[in-house]
């Protein structure tokens, strides 16, 4: 069995928990056990687990690998931290709010021979997995992808291209490698408002523009318009509803990447994803200073 810490139990930390004490039958989660968890709240247990301190996590031998479920802005340091201590780290995205970051923590985590495995789960839901679907086999002219929810804590989540960089890999996913040539964010302050403007070509020189707006009454929802050589895509197709939750998905995956049932060229791919779509959303808050 694999000892795990979840760190953090706000609402994804909550999940995690609940999906390690209730795995899906003969999956890799089987193989994970459930430690304890680590919270800056005194709660003594949740769910009858017991809560533990930090620095006990990280020198205990019963701990294998580390769940980091906490604001943006803390994810490198628990990373760092967990994987000097030489446990495995999942971490929900961003895993850092910074590139050079990003990076000096995967190196770390080769160093060290550690799984470091980024959560993405807008990847495995049900509604992006249709959007795959339906755009696969077609050949893009011009794309639009447009975010809309309510205000973040930006001391908590980090700048908005980062806290936002689920949109930002699904853009990479569908349309291969992008190269930011411009972005814009504009901010009223007193009424809560942002809206990140970026703009993308493709490898084939095709413009793509990814647009996450905030505000207080904003409802949280994804707007395409994605334009094809043979017709145009401006609604997500209907989706219906998983038999598996993306967060198990996700832990079976991590599960699958500690027992080394992942392929190389999968893990390679992965990596490359990631790290490029973190080298975006630099790119982009570099543009958004100018």
């Amino acid at each position: 069995m694999i000892g795990v810490v979840v760190v953090g139990v706000g609402i994804a930390g909550s999940v995690r928990i609940r999906d390690l004490l209730k795995p899906l039958p003969s999956s890799p989660s089987e193989n994970l056990k459930l430690v304890g968890f680590v919270s800056r709240r005194d709660l003594g247990e949740y769910n009858g687990v017991k809560q533990i301190p930090l620095e006990e996590a990280l020198k205990s031998t019963d701990v294998d690998a580390a769940f980091i479920c906490t604001d943006n802005q803390n994810h490198e340091e628990s990373i760092r931290r967990f994987l000097e201590a030489g446990k495995h780290v999942l971490v929900e995205y961003p895993m850092a709010l910074s590139a050079q970051a990003a990076h000096e923590l995967w190196q770390l985590a080769e160093q060290k021979g550690k799984v470091l495995h980024v959560e993405h789960i807008e990847l495995l839901t049900e509604e992006y997995r249709a959007l795959k679907k339906e755009v696969n086999g077609k050949t893009l002219e011009e794309g639009v992808l447009h975010f809309t929810g309510g205000p973040l804590d930006k001391q908590r989540s980090g700048f908005t291209a980062f806290s936002g960089i689920a949109r930002a890999t699904w853009l990479v996913d569908l349309f291969g490698e992008l190269t930011v040539t411009s972005a814009t964010q504009e901010e009223n302050p007193g009424e809560n408002y942002s809206k990140l403007t970026a703009h993308f070509v493709t490898a084939n020189n095709k413009p793509v523009t990814w647009i996450e707006e905030r505000d207080p009454g904003m409802k949280r929802e994804k707007k395409v318009n994605f334009k094809f050589t043979n017709g145009v895509l401006d609604s997500l197709p209907p989706a219906g509803r998983g038999a598996v939750g993306p967060f198990m998905q996700d832990q079976n995956l991590f599960a699958q990447k500690l027992l080394g049932q992942v392929p190389k060229e999968e893990l390679a791919a992965e990596k490359k994803r990631i790290l490029q779509c973190i080298d975006l959303a630099e790119k982009i808050k570099q543009y958004c200073k100018l």
